[in-house]
């Protein structure tokens, strides 16, 4: 077999679709055909409508931190490069006695797979009990000076004061990759491609997210 065909890329995208699942309190996800091709028209166009923050997305710095970097500032190696998917079992949260058991290197991209993703994302109901990483657990990493943190649903704060492990974070220069789909991913070593929209001036912004066995 072909190292074309053994070493594919595989979508961990959670798709845009009216309705879906989003944050309490910020805007539904609404996607509808503005126009269809027909007497009237010779095109079909799409409008969006929805917050940066919706289904698979990058916080920039600013998202927590006033005057901090946007997401149109984001170096571009921060979430292209080599990444490691670690599976965690805990149903609740990802805290440092967790982190420790995977000696987490300096500098590294790290993907966190939780019950998340085969749970949370079966409902358009928000889900407010998902794995989240502990503001502990955020400073290890902080320690760690990683590239990127991505977990597989819309916070890797609680849904209750997870502030603080955004901010923990983002203050040290850790971009966060959120609502990752990681079902079907093992835990190992990935080649990763995330790109956020180049919006200038934003909190963030949803992306495209790709990973392949290394």
């Amino acid at each position: 077999m072909s190292e074309r065909k053994t070493r594919k890329w595989l979508d961990v995208t959670v798709g845009l679709r009216s309705g879906m699942a989003h944050w309490p309190g910020d805007p539904e996800v609404v996607i509808e055909h503005s126009r269809e091709i027909g007497e009237d028209s010779d095109c079909n166009l799409t409008h969006i409508s929805m917050s940066a923050h919706t289904a698979t997305h990058m916080d920039a710095p600013l998202h927590f931190i006033d005057g901090a970097k946007s997401i149109d500032a984001m170096p571009l190696d921060t979430v292209i490069g080599p990444a490691r998917v670690i599976g965690i079992r805990h149903r609740t949260v990802i805290d440092a006695p967790e982190l420790h058991k995977h000696r987490i290197r300096k500098g590294e991209r790290l993907l966190f797979k939780t019950r998340n993703s085969s749970r949370c994302w079966k409902t358009d109901e928000f889900v407010k009990d998902y794995v989240h990483i502990t503001p502990d657990a955020a400073r290890l990493l902080a320690a760690k000076e990683l590239r990127c943190v991505g977990i597989d649903y819309l916070s890797v704060g609680a849904y209750s004061g997870g502030a603080e492990t955004h901010c923990i974070l983002l203050a040290a220069g850790i971009w966060i990759i959120e609502g990752l789909y990681l079902s079907a991913i093992s835990p190992g070593r990935y080649d990763l491609i995330c790109l956020p929209l180049k919006i200038i001036g934003s909190d963030g912004a949803p992306c495209r997210a790709v990973v392949r066995k290394r």
